[in-house]
């Protein structure tokens, strides 16, 4: 049950804080009433419900890169399990814990029966993600009675027909309905700024849990001294707008208590609806998913050739009963992400797929139900808007590539193991090869050497564009054919003229930039001999020398005669000359 909560900035020193907060953060337009009804730890509860476990064990749900903790239940989290842990760490704090992989449909299927229960309060509800949903409080707190009626009646809805505890919060615009609910309150009409002025700007994580690139964007703020919603909202729109991209505007509406779409963004178009009957009703998920998918890509295209993006998605099966021959009709709406450009066909389909499996399983119908067939399918295209302010980005996080790229790596990772997908990453050392370390993906590995630190000797800037593996023996020869040595003193023998690797050459890895051959790439290497037009050097490197491993070399950079000014990286030790890196 909610209690009525006063304002953080109704404190005494309330008035000084909010002479703090520029004008602009109360001048901001008009914002929708609206109840968050939120089950904490909801990714653990689903996981325990297939499990068929209570709430009592102790569980954590793993994901993300390198498969750290995402989700923790309240007992893991009384032994000192964490969010962000690695699974080892977890485990060793908490033996008895139990672990299970994310699943973005067993979420959303089990989610299905807390939002029959939230419906059977209020309509219209729409799902942010599962385990969240967002109410239209006016009407339904009017009906109850007050708001705190309507947040009492749903807790108690929940809890009777699902055995799931949540936490309802009511507030103006989505973010404050947001914290509301985390804090089980209800915030008084015209009140939510005032209620956002003292949060941390890291509570916008809450709005979009496990977006890593919001979460990088909340960590650049605290260490540009945006600290709180108040600094946040004082940014000038234009200045957030160039530096941060769609992102930080979507991040700075939600701190001045603004609702996630703007005013402007209200529908412009009729709504687009794709429907398709099945013959015969599809009884499983996989059949159901098939004609989805069609009608997914038919209302995408339909979208793109008109170019529109939606605000939400609505979707509406047609539902037989086996033995009766009774048609009944359920229907949901699903939230979607404006930051990422809207929906494309692929998250339509699994945002259809999720409700399919929610609606074809008993857990939505209650026990001893059984599944009516789904007869047909609707998929509506809401809060219609030309797609100019979706438009997703051409590159960067914006084009949801990387999204997608991380995805297909972390399925690579959890067929292969996590050693199998290694990143590169930079650490100090003083040649090409010692600066690069290979790190499995998503492992927070602390580097073998620390970048920061002086390493004379060091190769200067640029870096080679191509590293070779290995070393490849060469020779360095002065105008007269002879091999240019490189005594103690520094001293070299003659200037470098040629430069010659022998034997079956050096394969450039397909790296970009001039090569031999006339430039080409991707090639290999076969008796490389070409001329010298400029050198530099050579220059001592002693690493290490009071050791056995130590090693001594002198280094030279030339450019050569062929296409594009190509450059070489060689190395000299005990005479023989080597191959490093190439410059393009």
């Amino acid at each position: 049950m909610t209690t009525d909560r006063a304002p953080r900035a109704g404190r005494a020193d309330g008035e000084a804080e909010r002479a703090a907060v520029p004008a602009v953060l109360a001048a901001t337009g008009a914002v929708t009433r609206t109840a968050c009804l939120w089950v904490p730890d909801w990714p653990v509860v689903a996981a325990l419900v297939v499990a068929g476990l209570g709430p009592e064990t102790p569980a954590a749900v793993t994901g993300g890169p390198g498969g750290r903790i995402v989700a923790v239940s309240a007992p893991a989290r009384s032994a000192g399990v964490r969010r962000g842990m690695r699974r080892r760490e977890a485990q060793g704090r908490c033996p008895d814990l139990q672990l299970w992989p994310a699943d973005d449909a067993r979420d959303a299927r089990e989610f299905e029966p807390v939002a029959v229960a939230a419906e059977t309060v209020v309509s219209g509800l729409e799902i942010a993600r599962p385990g969240l949903l967002l109410l239209p409080s006016g009407g339904a707190a009017r009906y109850h009675g007050s708001e705190h009626d309507l947040a009492r009646e749903l807790t108690e809805q929940v809890a009777a027909r699902t055995g799931h505890e949540c936490q309802v919060g009511v507030a103006d615009g989505f973010l404050a309905a947001v914290l509301a609910a985390r804090d089980d309150a209800v915030v008084p009409p015209g009140a939510s700024r005032d209620y956002l002025v003292p949060h941390p700007a890291a509570v916008l994580v809450h709005a979009r849990p496990g977006d890593r690139a919001l979460t990088e964007l909340v960590d650049l703020w605290r260490r540009l001294g945006v600290r709180t919603l108040a600094d946040l909202a004082a940014l000038p729109d234009a200045a957030v707008a160039a530096r941060f991209g769609d992102l930080g505007v979507w991040a700075q509406r939600l701190a001045r208590g603004q609702d996630v779409r703007p005013p402007a963004r209200r529908r412009l178009e009729e709504d687009l609806t794709v429907t398709e009957e099945l013959d015969p009703p599809a009884q499983r998920v996989d059949v159901a998913t098939f004609a989805a998918r069609r009608l997914a890509e038919r209302l995408h295209d339909d979208l793109g050739k008109r170019g529109l993006a939606c605000g939400r998605l609505r979707i509406t099966a047609r539902a037989v009963d086996p033995v009766t021959g009774e048609a009944r009709t359920l229907e949901r709406l699903w939230r979607t992400d404006d930051t990422l450009g809207g929906l494309s066909a692929a998250r339509i389909t699994d945002r259809v797929r999720w409700q399919l499996e929610g609606w074809l399983t008993a857990s939505s119908l209650g026990k001893g139900a059984a599944p009516a067939p789904i007869a047909g399918l609707t998929l509506a295209a809401e809060e219609v808007a030309p797609a100019g302010a979706l438009q997703p980005r051409l590159w960067g996080p914006g084009a949801g590539e990387d999204l997608r790229a991380r995805r297909a790596v972390e399925r690579v990772q959890a067929l292969l193991g996590g050693d199998a997908v290694l990143t590169v990453r930079l650490q100090g050392g003083r040649d090409p090869r010692d600066r690069v370390q290979l790190v499995p993906f998503g492992e927070q590995v602390p580097p073998e050497r620390a970048p920061d630190r002086p390493w004379p000797g060091a190769l200067p800037p640029p870096a080679p564009s191509v590293v070779l593996p290995e070393p490849a023996p060469a020779h360095v020869l002065d105008d007269a054919g002879r091999p240019v040595v490189v005594d103690v003193r520094l001293e070299a023998s003659g200037d470098p003229a040629r430069v010659v690797v022998p034997g079956d050459g050096v394969d450039d890895g397909g790296a970009g930039g001039g090569g031999a051959g006339g430039g080409a790439t991707g090639g290999a290497w076969s008796g490389l001999d070409v001329a010298v037009v400029d050198w530099a050097g050579p220059w001592p490197v002693a690493e290490r020398w009071w050791t056995p491993r130590g090693r001594r070399r002198v280094f030279l950079q030339v450019v050569t005669d062929l296409p594009g000014g190509v450059g070489l990286l060689l190395s000299s030790s005990a005479g023989e000359w080597a191959l490093e890196a190439l410059y393009d």
